[in-house]
């Protein structure tokens, strides 16, 4: 699960303190509350909660932070694959943009990226371009809209990477789980292009996810704590797929590196984990229209 950020101290100017006050507080969003909070430790450092939990952590003075060890983990991913060019052009589609910090992150490690952002909430999504430092367009648009209806309106190999991190409470709505809308990522998808989806629990509850993305793509990941894939110690697994292998040496050590370790394992690594008849459909959830 997302949390609060760590103890970990930095300072900054009173003037930065001073500018960001009149942001504190709640703010009605079309859910219900957004509220900001500012992290007592790090005076440049912003806190976002939606309906009261965590859902973005930004440090006004360093776009390089990423708090929470799932964005971190995903980055890592990312960013340390042998192919990648900083300056390359690099189109990244956010399925549930929240504060957007991941694809300010992104933007600034990658300087060639692209980034759409997809939120169903239109006054959430206008909040965070007043309240935090976000790239404009075109390096980072925001699209209000269903995550699902935006990613089936878009063109065939039009994104290198598709992260998804959309949850209705602690669960990802069933219409984003499934082999018919994983098969529209895939679509969307470049070739050597990468799904990174963000899912909560641990790895015994997460087999129905692994069925439909090992339905799709030939090359499958997980990431999590090593509790998490142990099975004793809910938490955020990120779900990966692609049509190329991606799982490296690289990838792997600087996932064990992070402040907090994750480890990787692939398809065979996950064995009877991974059954493509365990695959999730849309007919077993009454079918999918457009809301």
């Amino acid at each position: 699960m997302p949390r609060r950020p760590s103890d970990r101290s930095r300072t900054s100017g009173g003037d930065t303190a001073a500018a960001t006050d009149a942001l504190l507080g709640p703010h009605p969003i079309d859910t219900g509350t957004a509220e900001i909070v500012r992290d007592l430790d790090r005076p440049s450092t912003l806190v976002l909660l939606v309906n009261g939990v965590p859902s973005s952590v930004h440090d006004l003075d360093d776009p390089g932070l990423l708090d929470f060890d799932y964005l971190r983990w995903i980055a890592l991913t990312l960013l340390s694959r042998p192919a990648v060019d900083p300056t390359a052009r690099t189109d990244v589609l956010h399925l549930g943009a929240g504060g957007c910090s991941l694809a300010r992150h992104l933007a600034d490690a990658l300087p060639g990226s692209r980034h759409l952002a997809v939120e169903i909430d239109a006054a959430l999504a206008e909040g965070v371009r007043r309240w935090f430092p976000l790239p404009t367009a075109p390096v980072l648009r925001i699209r209000v809209g269903d995550a699902r209806t935006v990613t089936e309106s878009l063109g065939d190999g039009s994104r290198d990477v598709v992260v998804r991190d959309v949850f209705a409470g602690a669960v990802t709505p069933a219409a984003l789980t499934t082999v018919e809308f994983t098969r529209e990522v895939q679509r969307v998808l470049r070739p050597g292009g990468l799904y990174l989806a963000n899912s909560i629990g641990v790895l015994g509850e997460i087999h129905g996810e692994l069925g439909t993305l090992a339905a799709v793509f030939p090359y499958i990941a997980v990431i999590a704590h090593a509790s998490t894939l142990k099975d004793r110690q809910r938490g955020n697994l990120i779900l990966a797929g692609s049509d190329t292998p991606f799982v490296t040496p690289a990838v792997r050590t600087a996932l064990l590196r992070d402040r907090t370790p994750a480890q990787l394992r692939g398809r065979d690594e996950l064995g009877a984990a991974v059954d493509v008849r365990r695959a999730l459909r849309d007919a077993a959830h009454g079918g999918w229209s457009a809301p």
